[in-house]
């Protein structure tokens, strides 16, 4: 299958990689077709890893990946072009934090989520907000942590939340572990979870987490 990976950064990174080892062709997507990041994982990854821009990305994808910073995200979707996008499944894993501070905070919160913003701009895409609740190597190789944990989707399209599932379970999530939320109204949950994950994260000194969800037999 072909994938166009927008972002260049850890989870775009992570995520692109892990597609080419399992036999996927692979775009990864940036503002400028010449970025050093791209150029060289394509460079690095063989012959089925390619770069380009946002646009080339999305128009080579028979799914795309959204995994450009929060604040930046419309903003490369409108590059990558609505006409890209248009009847595919989009999986969005960014998490609307601000740049500035530390602890940052998020952009957007209770009432609307950034998924909802994509899926609104972009109304022909089928968006499924997916992996944002997990650090880019964990959201590829779930195995590193032991025991069952579990990974969130949402969207409105429920065939694409499906394909999202499954391509989630070659990556080594169990199916049952993979917990549907609903329309992409609930991808305001998983992303007001970050201020949470980001103390755990100071608190446990490591990344390498995640939560499983336990419930009365």
């Amino acid at each position: 299958m072909r994938f166009g990976v927008l972002g260049t950064g850890h989870a775009g990174t992570a995520l692109a990689s892990k597609l080419v080892a399992l036999g996927h062709d692979v775009t990864m997507g940036s503002r400028s077709s010449g970025n050093e990041k791209a150029v060289a994982w394509a460079a690095a990854a063989g012959e089925q890893a390619h770069a380009g821009t946002f646009r080339d990305a999305a128009a080579f994808g028979e799914i795309v990946i959204n995994a450009t910073a929060g604040g930046a995200s419309l903003d490369a979707l409108r590059a990558a072009g609505a006409e890209n996008l248009e009847g595919n499944v989009l999986i969005d894993v960014a998490n609307p934090l601000a740049g500035d501070g530390f602890p940052p905070t998020l952009l957007m919160c209770n009432t609307e989520s950034l998924g909802e913003q994509i899926q609104h701009a972009f109304p022909g895409a089928r968006v499924v907000k997916a992996l944002n609740t997990v650090t880019a190597n964990v959201m590829v190789n779930p195995g590193m942590i032991s025991g069952g944990h579990n990974v969130f989707v949402a969207g409105n399209d429920a065939a694409a939340k499906a394909t999202v599932s499954s391509l989630l379970e070659s990556f080594g999530w169990a199916s049952g572990d993979v917990v549907d939320l609903g329309d992409i109204s609930n991808a305001r949950g998983p992303e007001m979870y970050l201020p949470l994950w980001i103390r755990l994260y100071m608190s446990l000194g490591t990344a390498h987490f995640n939560i499983r969800i336990v419930r009365e037999p």
